[in-house]
């Protein structure tokens, strides 16, 4: 049964307990997390072997971990052409906005007379992308990692993803991988994966970036290897918010409020309105759309949408998007009468999609916006994955003499009022040492 929450009548806790979501169990993950590093730490690919049988498929060797080229050409004849179609063309978009987001490789400036500043861009050295299977396919995450890895120049991309027990990857993500520009991909998920990428084994190279999204023993795995290496956003159970006033209409409500739903028992989709006639008919819709779905989607979707998710009541369209922003949803679906009207009011989400022709799946496939998004209120602080996750900046500067000249006094008082008499004699020195008539 679909809930409906009235906002005013919500106590702190009860909107506290809304905002948390799904409260993953990760402290017994965390336990079975550590055991499982400590233990690749110390013997490497023997340990990772040992927990691909375990978890994976029961005839990993060291010799079979990673995906072939023979393996990447049947995969090209597996698949569907109409599937293939879909790729390319998913692809061809994301590659779009990617490319777009690049920043100028180098940029200088002079900020004063002889004082130049800019910085420098470059790709990480090597990056680990984390492609999930559960228990459907995704080609459009391997699509929505690989692409901006790519595209920023990293000069070696790797990919670890669950094959199935007969130790094969699913072919149209390796499809995808191929087309991205992606060919080393190795058979292995969640915890073993996580932490042969960052440590390093004989067969699998540590990487100095992760980013993919995980199930909880991932997860844990992640959190317990922060500072061995980038763990990259946080990314956890699916959550949206379809925004609607009066206007909307409620048969597209119910059908996107299923969107996020259908993920798993513990996703959190929201619909939020000010009107209780549009809620009122969203719940008519939402039952007989419920009925089309096959039954273990619907069991999702009829957990979610009684626990983590439901209908949130507003007073004012205002109240909604404060709600929203304080929320701040990893999916948004703004389908208000004039939704340009109030994108400048939306602060805090990860993806923002504007009116009746933009729902959800268009983003998470071949719109070309990035589907990896910050979960759990982190889009108030993360963004999507995208070139930046790939790319550092070097500061730069340049000064001439005169330049110099103009901030040594600067300089050197700020470096003896913070106590570092070196950095002052470095400064008072260089009048000596490079004055032009020294001898």
């Amino acid at each position: 049964m679909t809930r409906i929450l009235r906002l005013a009548e919500m106590t702190p806790e009860d909107l506290a307990s809304l905002k948390r979501r799904a409260e993953l169990d990760i402290e017994n993950a965390l336990s079975i997390a550590k055991e499982a590093i400590d233990k690749i730490k110390l013997q490497g690919d023997s340990a990772v072997i040992e927990y691909v049988r375990k978890f994976d498929y029961p005839g990993a060797e060291v010799g079979n971990i990673k995906v072939t080229e023979e393996e990447f050409d049947r995969a090209q004849q597996e698949i569907e052409p109409e599937i293939r179609e879909a790729i390319a063309h998913a692809y061809s978009n994301i590659k779009e906005v990617h490319q777009r987001q690049m920043p100028e490789e180098m940029s200088m400036a002079e900020i004063d007379k002889g004082v130049f500043a800019g910085e420098k861009v470059t790709p990480v050295p090597n990056a680990g992308l984390y492609v999930p299977r559960g228990k459907g396919a995704f080609p459009s995450v391997m699509l929505m990692l690989s692409v901006p890895a790519v595209v920023a120049g990293v000069p070696r991309v790797m990919v670890c993803t669950p094959p199935d027990k007969n130790g094969n990857v699913e072919p149209a993500s390796l499809v995808a991988a191929a087309m991205a520009g992606v060919k080393e991909v190795y058979k292995l998920g969640g915890i073993q994966a996580i932490a042969a990428m960052a440590l390093g084994t004989q067969t699998i190279p540590k990487v100095d970036k992760i980013t993919g999204p995980c199930n909880v023993y991932g997860s844990a795995a992640k959190r317990l290897l922060y500072g061995t290496v980038d763990v990259g956003l946080p990314a956890g159970p699916s959550e949206s918010i379809i925004l609607t006033d009066e206007t909307t209409d409620p048969q597209l409500a119910a059908l996107d409020l299923l969107i996020e739903a259908e993920h798993g028992p513990d996703s959190a989709a929201l619909l939020v309105t000010h009107s209780e006639s549009l809620a009122t008919k969203a719940i008519e819709y939402l039952s007989e759309y419920l009925k089309r779905l096959p039954e273990w989607r619907r069991k999702f979707c009829e957990k979610g949408l009684s626990s983590y998710g439901g209908i949130l009541l507003t007073s004012s369209l205002e109240e909604s998007i404060a709600f929203l922003n304080d929320y701040a949803p990893e999916h948004l679906e703004v389908l208000v009468k004039d939704p340009f009207s109030i994108l400048g009011e939306i602060k805090n989400a990860g993806e923002i999609l504007l009116g009746n022709y933009t729902p959800i799946p268009t983003a998470n496939y071949c719109l070309g916006v990035n589907a990896i998004l910050p979960t759990g209120s982190f889009a108030r602080s993360y963004s999507a994955v995208s070139v930046f996750d790939f790319l550092k900046r070097s500061g730069i500067g340049y000064l001439t003499q005169e330049g110099f000249e103009k901030l040594k006094k600067t300089a050197s008082t700020l470096a003896e009022y913070e106590g570092f008499p070196a950095h002052a004699m470095a400064i008072r020195e260089r009048d000596v040492l490079l004055k032009p008539d020294r001898s």
